[in-house]
């Protein structure tokens, strides 16, 4: 299951493609993507699992959810004689990760990752976080067998891996960097913007964890639903655009007066359907969190979901 919000922008809208591609796709030499069967409005056509290597050997990158059809579509993908060695995770929303622990027994590869549901969290969010609600989809039973701090370097049959500790989506994201290219999990994708739901998400580490991949500047990027992002620094650049957007709506809808979370996500969402407004408002929760932190709002009679917000 997914959380995010398809950007009503021009560029947005561009990203958007309709078509549903095949389950089985080779996207360069030594790269498959098999599409997990979990489409919906919030995960496009659905989860996308990648396998990495051309030897005996491969890595494979998000299991995606524990669902024995993607299961056995990821195992009939593999070549003869050959088999994963190593199970990614970008992170720990089921979409992404219910489906390690059975993959990790049919083929007796390790699952690697930043840590549990919890892990990466900020302090400041890890204190709100009795105040927040969220925890939608969170695979809180999710535990790795290795532990990939920032910055690790695996040596695997695939060629060097790098694992980059990316919050924002969650605390515990990690994209993945190999030939040029980042696999970069919910964190950025082209068809739509990433939904972050506190205490799990967090609007300032999102911004941290762009800037981190602006540095790094990647050939491509493969996100964890829909198709390869090929021009990553404008990609990222629209969506921080889009973000500092919404600080603006949300302070002009303020200027009005003081307003709970749903008011203040019905002021600046006005095209959503009501369908759609409680996952907008997490969305905005996390905008307001962020501003409340910087001084620029004040939350009354605290900051959290029951809250009343204004400008000072």
């Amino acid at each position: 299951m997914g959380y995010w919000y398809p950007c009503k922008t021009s560029e947005g809208k561009r990203n958007r493609v309709q078509t549903r591609p095949e389950t089985l796709t080779e996207l360069a030499p030594g790269l498959m993507r098999i599409l997990a069967p979990n489409p919906s409005p919030m995960t496009y056509w659905g989860t996308n699992t990648y396998v990495l290597g051309e030897g005996t050997e491969r890595v494979l990158i998000d299991p995606g959810p524990d669902l024995a059809a993607h299961r056995a579509a990821v195992l009939a993908a593999l070549p003869a004689d050959t088999r994963i060695s190593q199970i990614l995770v970008t992170h720990a929303h089921l979409d992404h990760s219910a489906g390690a622990a059975a993959l990790s027994e049919a083929t007796d590869a390790p699952i690697l990752a930043f840590g549990t549901a919890a892990a990466g969290r900020s302090a400041h969010m890890a204190a709100l976080s009795d105040t927040l609600g969220g925890g939608e989809g969170v695979d809180s039973a999710f535990v790795p067998d290795i532990a990939l701090p920032h910055g690790t370097l695996l040596d695997t049959p695939a060629g060097p891996i790098e694992a980059l500790h990316t919050p924002g989506h969650m605390g515990n994201h990690l994209c993945f960097a190999w030939r040029g290219a980042v696999f970069s999990g919910d964190l950025i994708m082209g068809w739509s913007s990433s939904l972050i739901s506190p205490p799990d998400g967090d609007a300032e580490a999102f911004r941290q964890s762009c800037a981190l991949l602006l540095r790094l500047t990647p050939d491509r990027l493969h996100p964890g639903h829909g198709d390869p992002v090929e021009t990553p620094r404008a990609r990222i650049e629209f969506l921080l655009d889009h973000r500092a957007e919404r600080e603006a709506q949300i302070l002009a809808a303020l200027a009005q007066g003081p307003m709970d979370l749903m008011a203040v996500t019905r002021a600046v969402y006005t095209d959503l359907p009501p369908t759609h407004l409680p996952a907008a408002a997490r969305n905005t929760l996390a905008h307001l969190v962020e501003m409340t932190r910087q001084k620029r709002l004040i939350a009354q009679p605290k900051i959290g979901i029951n809250a009343v917000f204004s400008v000072p």
